[in-house]
């Protein structure tokens, strides 16, 4: 009975072990993860500080008025105005949803390059491959100063 009770007892100390180590293993993963999840997330913070508070370069009064200039030449304005919704988005609406920084005319820029919907409702904005990127550039710069 006695050499039963040493060997349940022994049991019992070796599971506890293994079970300690588990836990402080478990335990430090966590601790890590923990660690890790709040450095990304400081990371990716600092990074959406600097996309918004990051000083874009501002387009120049010239590079505005050939946005405009292009606009008036192409196919844009048969789906959308300044201030009325047509198939579109109103160009206003654009520019109080997107502020002005290079995030997102290079976004933009790509958009009106590629095509897309679900963003202003479910009418897709035909893509334009055609269109040069740096004059696509010059056409969101305008649209994002419509007040």
């Amino acid at each position: 009975m006695r050499q039963k009770i040493l060997e349940i007892k022994h049991k019992t100390e070796a599971y506890n072990t293994i079970m300690n180590h588990k836990i402080t293993t478990l335990f430090t993963v966590i601790v890590i993860s923990s660690s890790a999840l709040s450095t990304h997330n400081a990371i990716a913070n600092m990074h959406d500080k600097a996309v918004t508070k990051k000083a874009s370069p501002k387009p120049t009064a010239v590079d505005l008025d050939q946005g405009k200039a292009l606009i008036a030449k192409s196919d844009c304005l048969s789906c959308h105005r300044l201030d009325i919704k047509l198939v579109g988005p109103a160009y206003k609406d654009v520019a109080d949803k997107y502020p002005q920084n290079k995030y997102n005319y290079n976004a933009l820029t790509q958009k009106v390059i590629a095509g897309g919907s679900g963003v202003w409702g479910q009418v897709a904005m035909a893509a334009h491959p055609n269109l040069a990127a740096a004059d696509d550039k010059k056409m969101v710069e305008y649209i994002l100063t419509v007040k």
